[in-house]
């Protein structure tokens, strides 16, 4: 199968699609044939070494966490794993079956993957691969720093790259609990906040001012998706470390004493399932900017590191 793979910290340079071998699912684990695999700004910072003490890589390293595609085979015990999982609701799982999924193994970059079991949601019938396949990242990252911040009925949130795979979910997911919303996001993206009910606010010189304005004066809660100094401006207008969380800026977060809750609070198929399940019902939608084939891989990325995007972009082997 072709899967992409790097063999050394660096740039998109570094990324290659190649042959490796049909991988085999042990026990409890599942083969799916992936139809659309997310990518995000984490994948990139490992790949670049950004990470190399926190999250190293072992070369030859392969990419990436989100995946949707098809049940190709099944490990021994692998149907029972499932089912036991219960709130993933993928119990009578079956070859030809249609999931959503996550692995910790940086291998959904690939025509193929083993997955655990308890990874694995029902894709719902009528959500798009590209969708499904870019919801886990986005959506349990959100999820968690949404949660963090403890929003009430009549808060104001500020969540900035709103604009962005996890900063469009989480402003989605922060009027559902009940906030006003403000997104921090390029010109280009306000409608599409606007769309869905968040005040936009542009980036950049007098950000503070604006966000002044923008509240009333008065932010309970910060959502920073995007780090360079968010977390020291949220503190500026009065926001209460503990109700800040950052996805990204940890020296921030370590100085401050700022909230750093992401993906790893919120990695579980019962919480993927939820996510898909809003998704389905009409209540959530994960934009996607673009697909690329798995051997564009770096021109991929190559956008993805833009940081201009609305939404997701996915690879589709």
């Amino acid at each position: 199968m072709r899967a992409v793979r790097f063999d050394e910290y660096g740039g998109i340079d570094v990324l290659h699609v190649v042959d490796v071998p049909r991988p085999a699912p042990g026990r409890g684990q599942v083969l799916v044939r992936v139809k659309a695999a997310g990518i995000n700004p984490g994948e990139a910072a490992i790949r670049k070494g950004v990470f190399a003490k926190r999250w190293p890589a072992t070369f030859p390293s392969g990419q990436g966490s989100d995946l949707a595609g098809v049940v190709e085979e099944l490990g021994d015990g692998a149907a029972a794993v499932a089912g036991a999982a219960g709130a993933a609701g993928v119990a009578g799982l079956a070859v030809g079956d249609e999931v959503i999924g996550f692995v910790n193994t940086r291998s959904s970059q690939a025509e193929l993957v083993v997955v655990p079991a308890d990874q694995l949601v029902r894709k719902p019938a009528r959500m798009p691969w590209e969708q499904a396949g870019a919801l886990f990242v986005v959506g349990t990252t959100a999820y968690a720093a949404v949660r963090a911040v403890s929003l009430v009925e009549g808060d104001t949130v500020v969540v900035s790259g709103a604009s962005g795979g996890v900063g469009t979910v989480a402003v989605q997911l922060a009027r559902m609990a009940g906030a006003r919303v403000i997104g921090v996001a390029s010109e280009a993206h306000h409608a599409w906040l606007t769309r869905h009910g968040v005040v936009p606010v542009t980036y950049g010189a007098g950000l503070g001012d604006r966000l002044g304005a923008a509240s009333a004066g008065r932010i309970d809660a910060f959502v920073d998706t995007y780090g360079g100094g968010y977390v020291e401006l949220a503190l500026e207008l009065g926001v209460a470390p503990a109700r800040i969380d950052t996805i990204i800026d940890f020296a921030a977060a370590a100085k401050h004493g700022v909230k750093t809750e992401a993906n790893h609070e919120a990695a579980t198929a019962a919480v993927l399932a939820e996510v898909a399940a809003l998704v389905d019902a009409g209540r959530l939608e994960i934009p996607i900017a673009k697909t690329y084939r798995l051997e564009d891989v770096r021109d991929a990325f190559r956008e993805l590191e833009q940081r201009h995007t609305l939404g997701k972009i996915v690879l589709v082997p």
